[in-house]
């Protein structure tokens, strides 16, 4: 697959001057992947966000945080942004159908879809991704192909109405590529700069490329047994679509 640098010149852009934003949330996700965007998407002009999840019950997330969302999927509309989040819980989710057709509908109605991490493979899960470019956390990126996408090696990808970012803190940046793309680059520099967001890790340890072994195996100890579950789903879905793996 080839790697590439998403930074390219923006020319997407919606006519909405306030725009409307809803988050999903669910169990087991990380928690990052939600408050990053909304940290970055709800200093917008005039923006108004919603965060929505299958009940109002309070998630946890994985590692215990409690998010509160404020409206069922099933009362929440089309808006112009769908975000949605990844991590571990996302593969309870793999065959939800009330999950799948919002991601379905928000897609099909030519606004913006946007995933963070793990997302990504929901929203392949809903069918969404065949002939499209498309990033996700390091250690799932190999599972994109079997959804149909174009594997991007980058910090965030986009491709008309969806947007994608790698893992975790990653969605930070894709927020702030769709922060321009819905209120313009200034306004995106100025979020920026009001988060001080320069990162400047005291590690270079960011990607399995950067990290030694040690790390990486430790990672996999840990995480190891989703990556097979991850797999399964994956293989079985491109059987049944009759996606060629190369």
């Amino acid at each position: 697959m080839k790697e590439e640098n998403s930074t390219a010149v923006i020319t997407t852009k919606i006519d909405r001057l306030k725009p409307v934003i809803e988050f999903l949330i669910f169990p087991g996700q990380d928690q990052i992947d939600f408050t990053g965007p909304f940290e970055v998407l709800s200093r917008l002009p005039e923006v108004t966000t919603h965060v929505i999840s299958k009940t109002t019950d309070p998630v946890r997330d994985i590692k215990g945080l409690i998010l509160t969302p404020e409206m069922t999927i099933a009362d929440s509309p089309l808006l112009d942004v769908l975000v949605v989040s990844g991590g571990l819980g996302q593969q309870n989710l793999m065959d939800d159908s009330e999950i799948l057709s919002l991601i379905r509908k928000q897609f099909a109605s030519g606004r913006y879809l946007f995933s963070v991490c793990t997302g990504a493979l929901l929203c392949g899960a809903a069918g969404i991704l065949k002939g499209r470019k498309a990033t996700t956390h390091w250690a799932a990126w190999d599972l994109l192909k079997y959804y149909g996408a174009e594997a991007v090696k980058s910090r965030f990808v986009i491709d008309g109405n969806y947007i994608s970012s790698a893992g975790i803190t990653a969605g930070i940046d894709g927020a702030l590529a769709l922060a321009a793309i819905l209120s313009g680059e200034e306004v995106a520099k100025e979020i920026q700069l009001d988060m001080e967001y320069d990162p400047a890790p005291p590690f270079d340890s960011g990607t399995p490329d950067k990290a030694s072994r040690v790390t990486v195996d430790e990672f996999y100890r840990q995480y190891g047994i989703n990556k097979e579950s991850r797999l399964s789903d994956a293989e079985q879905y491109a059987e049944r679509h009759g996606i060629l793996i190369k």
